[in-house]
Protein backbone atom coordinates (compact mmCIF):
# COMPACT_ATOMS: atom_id res chain seq x y z
CA UNK A 1 0.00 0.00 0.00
CA UNK A 2 2.93 2.35 0.56
CA UNK A 3 4.26 2.08 -2.37
CA UNK A 4 1.22 2.74 -4.46
CA UNK A 5 0.61 5.58 -2.43
CA UNK A 6 3.88 6.91 -2.96
CA UNK A 7 3.82 6.56 -6.86
CA UNK A 8 0.27 7.77 -6.70
CA UNK A 9 1.41 10.78 -4.96
CA UNK A 10 4.56 11.35 -6.51
CA UNK A 11 6.68 11.25 -3.42
CA UNK A 12 9.94 9.93 -3.11
CA UNK A 13 10.63 6.83 -2.64
CA UNK A 14 9.62 5.86 0.93
CA UNK A 15 11.14 2.16 1.63
CA UNK A 16 13.38 0.21 -0.26
CA UNK A 17 13.16 -3.92 -1.40
CA UNK A 18 15.84 -4.30 1.57
CA UNK A 19 13.94 -2.38 4.55
CA UNK A 20 10.60 -4.78 3.18
CA UNK A 21 12.46 -7.83 3.47
CA UNK A 22 13.63 -7.32 6.82
CA UNK A 23 10.05 -6.35 8.21
CA UNK A 24 8.32 -9.46 6.75
CA UNK A 25 11.03 -11.87 7.02
CA UNK A 26 12.59 -11.10 10.65
CA UNK A 27 10.16 -8.26 12.44
CA UNK A 28 7.06 -9.76 11.34
CA UNK A 29 7.71 -13.48 12.00
CA UNK A 30 8.45 -13.88 15.80
CA UNK A 31 4.70 -12.04 17.04
CA UNK A 32 3.22 -14.16 13.44
CA UNK A 33 4.96 -17.30 15.62
CA UNK A 34 3.90 -16.19 19.20
CA UNK A 35 -0.17 -15.87 18.00
CA UNK A 36 -0.30 -19.82 17.52
CA UNK A 37 -0.43 -19.45 21.43
CA UNK A 38 -3.32 -17.32 22.04
CA UNK A 39 -5.80 -18.24 24.28
CA UNK A 40 -9.62 -18.82 23.11
CA UNK A 41 -12.03 -15.77 22.57
CA UNK A 42 -13.67 -15.30 26.16
CA UNK A 43 -16.79 -15.34 24.08
CA UNK A 44 -16.29 -18.93 21.75
CA UNK A 45 -18.77 -20.90 23.53
CA UNK A 46 -21.49 -18.43 22.94
CA UNK A 47 -20.85 -18.21 19.43
CA UNK A 48 -23.17 -20.06 17.22
CA UNK A 49 -21.28 -22.57 14.58
CA UNK A 50 -20.20 -21.14 11.73
CA UNK A 51 -22.13 -21.97 8.55
CA UNK A 52 -19.93 -23.97 6.27
CA UNK A 53 -21.09 -22.15 3.28
CA UNK A 54 -19.91 -18.92 4.27
CA UNK A 55 -16.75 -18.17 2.83
CA UNK A 56 -13.47 -18.30 4.70
CA UNK A 57 -12.50 -14.55 4.38
CA UNK A 58 -16.39 -12.65 4.58
CA UNK A 59 -17.16 -9.41 3.25
CA UNK A 60 -16.96 -8.20 6.86
CA UNK A 61 -13.56 -9.38 8.01
CA UNK A 62 -12.21 -8.34 3.87
CA UNK A 63 -13.28 -4.48 4.69
CA UNK A 64 -11.41 -4.75 7.98
CA UNK A 65 -8.20 -6.13 5.87
CA UNK A 66 -8.87 -2.62 3.39
CA UNK A 67 -9.18 -0.65 6.52
CA UNK A 68 -6.24 -1.28 8.31
CA UNK A 69 -4.22 -1.80 5.70
CA UNK A 70 -5.29 1.57 4.17
CA UNK A 71 -3.83 3.18 7.28
CA UNK A 72 -1.00 1.47 7.87
CA UNK A 73 -0.49 2.52 4.26
CA UNK A 74 -1.04 6.27 4.98
CA UNK A 75 1.00 6.27 8.13
CA UNK A 76 4.00 4.97 6.52
CA UNK A 77 4.06 7.53 3.67
CA UNK A 78 2.63 9.98 6.33
CA UNK A 79 5.67 9.70 8.10
CA UNK A 80 7.84 10.31 5.30
CA UNK A 81 6.43 13.05 4.59
CA UNK A 82 5.73 14.63 7.92
CA UNK A 83 10.02 14.83 8.19
CA UNK A 84 10.09 16.80 4.61
CA UNK A 85 7.49 19.23 5.48
CA UNK A 86 7.21 19.71 8.83
CA UNK A 87 9.89 18.41 11.45
CA UNK A 88 12.31 21.03 12.69
CA UNK A 89 15.32 19.41 11.57
CA UNK A 90 13.77 18.69 7.82
CA UNK A 91 13.76 20.89 5.07
CA UNK A 92 10.41 21.98 5.38
CA UNK A 93 9.06 22.09 1.75
CA UNK A 94 5.83 22.12 0.67
CA UNK A 95 3.84 19.24 -0.77
CA UNK A 96 3.85 20.70 -4.06
CA UNK A 97 7.89 20.72 -3.88
CA UNK A 98 7.73 16.92 -2.36
CA UNK A 99 5.00 16.10 -5.19
CA UNK A 100 7.23 16.78 -7.72
CA UNK A 101 10.70 16.04 -6.99
CA UNK A 102 11.78 14.99 -9.91
CA UNK A 103 11.47 18.57 -11.42
CA UNK A 104 13.90 19.71 -8.73
CA UNK A 105 16.95 21.75 -10.12
CA UNK A 106 18.54 25.07 -10.12
CA UNK A 107 16.96 26.25 -12.82
CA UNK A 108 13.77 25.23 -11.73
CA UNK A 109 12.24 28.40 -9.57
CA UNK A 110 9.60 26.20 -7.42
CA UNK A 111 12.82 25.04 -6.20
CA UNK A 112 14.88 27.76 -5.61
CA UNK A 113 17.34 27.57 -2.41
CA UNK A 114 16.43 24.16 -2.18
CA UNK A 115 19.27 21.59 -2.23
CA UNK A 116 17.81 18.94 -4.22
CA UNK A 117 20.21 16.09 -1.97
CA UNK A 118 17.56 16.68 0.66
CA UNK A 119 15.07 14.29 -1.74
CA UNK A 120 18.20 11.47 -0.88
CA UNK A 121 17.99 12.02 2.90
CA UNK A 122 17.84 8.66 5.19
CA UNK A 123 15.44 10.14 7.70
CA UNK A 124 12.14 9.48 5.74
CA UNK A 125 13.00 6.49 4.93
CA UNK A 126 14.01 5.39 8.54
CA UNK A 127 10.78 7.06 9.66
CA UNK A 128 8.50 5.53 7.02
CA UNK A 129 10.28 1.97 8.50
CA UNK A 130 10.47 2.82 12.02
CA UNK A 131 6.00 3.38 11.56
CA UNK A 132 5.87 -0.06 9.93
CA UNK A 133 7.67 -1.72 12.06
CA UNK A 134 6.06 -0.16 15.42
CA UNK A 135 2.45 -0.73 13.70
CA UNK A 136 3.10 -4.30 12.64
CA UNK A 137 3.64 -4.78 16.65
CA UNK A 138 0.23 -3.11 17.27
CA UNK A 139 -1.14 -5.06 14.73
CA UNK A 140 0.04 -8.34 16.51
CA UNK A 141 -1.42 -7.28 19.87
CA UNK A 142 -5.15 -6.37 17.86
CA UNK A 143 -4.94 -10.14 16.95
CA UNK A 144 -4.73 -10.97 20.35
CA UNK A 145 -8.33 -11.74 19.72
CA UNK A 146 -10.39 -11.37 16.78
CA UNK A 147 -13.32 -9.99 18.43
CA UNK A 148 -12.54 -9.07 21.66
CA UNK A 149 -11.21 -5.96 23.49
CA UNK A 150 -7.52 -5.52 24.71
CA UNK A 151 -9.22 -4.34 27.80
CA UNK A 152 -10.81 -7.64 28.59
CA UNK A 153 -8.10 -9.74 26.70
CA UNK A 154 -4.89 -7.29 27.59
CA UNK A 155 -1.57 -8.59 25.99
CA UNK A 156 -0.66 -10.54 28.83
CA UNK A 157 -2.96 -12.93 27.98
CA UNK A 158 -0.07 -14.03 25.91
CA UNK A 159 3.20 -13.67 27.09
CA UNK A 160 5.11 -15.27 24.42
CA UNK A 161 3.62 -12.98 22.09
CA UNK A 162 4.92 -9.87 24.41
CA UNK A 163 8.19 -11.50 24.21
CA UNK A 164 8.31 -11.82 20.21
CA UNK A 165 7.48 -8.15 20.18
CA UNK A 166 10.37 -6.76 23.05
CA UNK A 167 12.33 -8.92 20.54
CA UNK A 168 11.11 -7.81 17.41
CA UNK A 169 12.00 -4.17 18.35
CA UNK A 170 15.16 -4.77 19.63
CA UNK A 171 15.97 -6.18 16.36
CA UNK A 172 14.59 -2.70 14.74
CA UNK A 173 16.80 -0.90 17.34
CA UNK A 174 19.29 -2.83 15.99
CA UNK A 175 19.50 -1.75 12.62
CA UNK A 176 19.32 1.72 13.81
CA UNK A 177 22.05 2.12 15.90
CA UNK A 178 24.63 -0.56 15.86
CA UNK A 179 27.01 0.23 12.67
CA UNK A 180 27.66 -0.74 10.29
CA UNK A 181 23.84 -2.18 9.86
CA UNK A 182 22.31 1.69 9.30
CA UNK A 183 24.44 2.01 5.93
CA UNK A 184 23.28 -1.28 5.04
CA UNK A 185 19.57 -0.46 5.08
CA UNK A 186 20.12 2.84 4.48
CA UNK A 187 18.86 4.49 7.64
CA UNK A 188 19.81 6.60 10.02
CA UNK A 189 19.39 6.53 14.10
CA UNK A 190 16.37 8.94 15.33
CA UNK A 191 16.11 11.02 18.16
CA UNK A 192 13.39 11.36 20.80
CA UNK A 193 11.38 13.90 19.17
CA UNK A 194 11.28 11.45 16.29
CA UNK A 195 10.27 8.50 17.90
CA UNK A 196 7.04 10.73 19.93
CA UNK A 197 5.92 11.59 16.29
CA UNK A 198 6.35 7.94 15.47
CA UNK A 199 4.09 6.58 18.06
CA UNK A 200 1.71 9.24 17.60
CA UNK A 201 1.29 8.09 13.73
CA UNK A 202 1.44 4.09 15.16
CA UNK A 203 -0.85 3.68 18.21
CA UNK A 204 -4.29 5.36 16.87
CA UNK A 205 -4.06 1.99 14.74
CA UNK A 206 -5.05 0.20 17.83
CA UNK A 207 -8.45 2.62 18.62
CA UNK A 208 -9.19 1.49 14.88
CA UNK A 209 -9.14 -1.87 15.31
CA UNK A 210 -10.88 -1.38 19.01
CA UNK A 211 -13.39 0.20 17.04
CA UNK A 212 -13.98 -2.45 14.30
CA UNK A 213 -14.28 -5.24 16.93
CA UNK A 214 -16.66 -2.84 19.06
CA UNK A 215 -18.83 -3.23 15.82
CA UNK A 216 -18.30 -6.47 15.19
CA UNK A 217 -19.28 -7.79 18.79
CA UNK A 218 -22.78 -5.37 18.79
CA UNK A 219 -24.02 -5.57 15.57
CA UNK A 220 -22.13 -8.33 13.49
CA UNK A 221 -22.32 -11.61 15.87
CA UNK A 222 -25.53 -10.08 17.11
CA UNK A 223 -27.24 -10.27 13.88
CA UNK A 224 -25.75 -13.62 13.23
CA UNK A 225 -26.92 -14.93 16.70
CA UNK A 226 -30.61 -13.60 16.26
CA UNK A 227 -30.52 -16.01 12.78
CA UNK A 228 -32.96 -19.17 13.01
CA UNK A 229 -30.60 -22.03 14.01
CA UNK A 230 -31.54 -23.76 10.47
CA UNK A 231 -29.54 -21.30 8.99
CA UNK A 232 -26.41 -23.02 10.20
Amino acid sequence: MSIFLTAALGFPEALIPVQLLWVNLVTDGLPATALGFNPPDLDIMEKPPRNAKEPLISGWLFFRYLAIGGYVGAATVGAAAWWFTISEDGPQITLYQLSHFLQCGPDNPDFEGLDCQVFESPYPMTMALSVLVTIEMCNALNSLSENQSLLRMPPWENVWLLGAICLSMSLHFLILYVEPLPVIFQITPLDVTQWMMVLKISLPVILLDELLKFAARNYLDLGRAQLPQCCY
